[in-house]
């Protein structure tokens, strides 16, 4: 599967490279798992659909009412269009040069202390909206006096979220130029129902490096790893009763219900639909 540069498929001067993009997203069908490099940090402002993104440590789902702030970096995207076939999102990219320019005018210190977390979820509000209203693409494309606009917007929509979060803001976008990085082990662990691709791309590997490095953390396969943490993790599930086993294979990464079931009672001697059976 290939990788998408974002936002660079969405410049049409591919020499000139802002920093600060606007872009008009819209689809009419389902995409899943987009493997994507995102080159710089990113308001995602969704007007129409649903979207999930897995990041190295987390994934987070959200609507049309609540806004992302993703930082740069290697993420699997899932965009879902609603049942009018429509997907539409606007896009507000911004560089670290752009953010240290507004942290430096305004006396704000970065910050490592959350220099692990992906995103930051806004919850939309009246002024969210309006803002949101407001940016089109066209607008802000030719630059010039529009450019420096988009600028001021930048500015008033960041001084808004701090005011509106206070610390918790604060702390993320000067954690977005720290450069501190998630662990292997974080990511790999946080991801059991990915396949090992998908795995090695969120930590930004080729597969034969993931292997490799995967092999030396955990002196055995990621294959072999992930089978047996991926059935541990369906038995608790099953044995707390949080799931069936029609509902628990999807969440560990089996495509089917079959597969999943041969492959526990390879585990365990038993079916799955048996589960109380390991509880005595």
């Amino acid at each position: 599967m290939s990788v998408i540069n974002i936002p660079d498929i969405y410049i049409q001067d591919g020499s000139v490279y802002p920093d600060l993009y606007v872009y008009d997203f819209s689809m009419t069908t389902d995409i899943v798992k987009t493997r994507v490099n995102l080159n710089m940090h990113m308001f995602s402002f969704l007007q129409v659909g649903k979207k999930q993104v897995h990041f190295a440590g987390t994934s987070v789902a959200v609507n049309k009412e609540q806004s992302l702030l993703i930082r740069k970096g290697n993420h699997l995207w899932t965009e879902f269009i609603d049942s009018n076939s429509k997907y539409n999102c606007k896009l507000l990219f911004f560089s670290d040069s752009k953010l240290l320019s507004f942290l430096n005018k305004h006396s704000i210190k970065t910050d490592v202390s959350k220099g692990n977390v992906p995103c930051f979820i806004i919850e939309n509000d009246k002024y969210i909206n309006s803002f949101i209203d407001t940016l089109f693409s066209a607008n802000y494309s030719e630059g010039g006096i529009m450019s420096s606009l988009l600028d001021i917007k930048f500015e008033e929509l960041l001084l808004y979220l701090i005011n509106k979060y206070d610390e918790d803001f604060i702390q993320y976008i000067t954690s977005l130029v720290s450069h501190k990085v998630s662990s292997f082990r974080k990511i790999v662990e946080s991801h059991l129902n990915l396949s090992v691709e998908e795995i090695a791309f969120l930590c930004n590997m080729s597969l034969s490096t993931f292997k490799r490095s995967f092999r030396r953390e955990y002196n055995t396969s990621p294959g072999k790893w992930l089978k047996e943490r991926r059935l541990m993790k369906a038995r608790e599930l099953m044995q707390q009763g949080v799931c069936a086993p029609s509902d628990v294979y999807h969440a560990v990464g089996y495509n089917s219900l079959p597969a999943f079931s041969t492959a526990f009672k390879n585990e365990f001697g038993i079916n799955p639909k048996d589960i109380k059976q390991l509880q005595q």
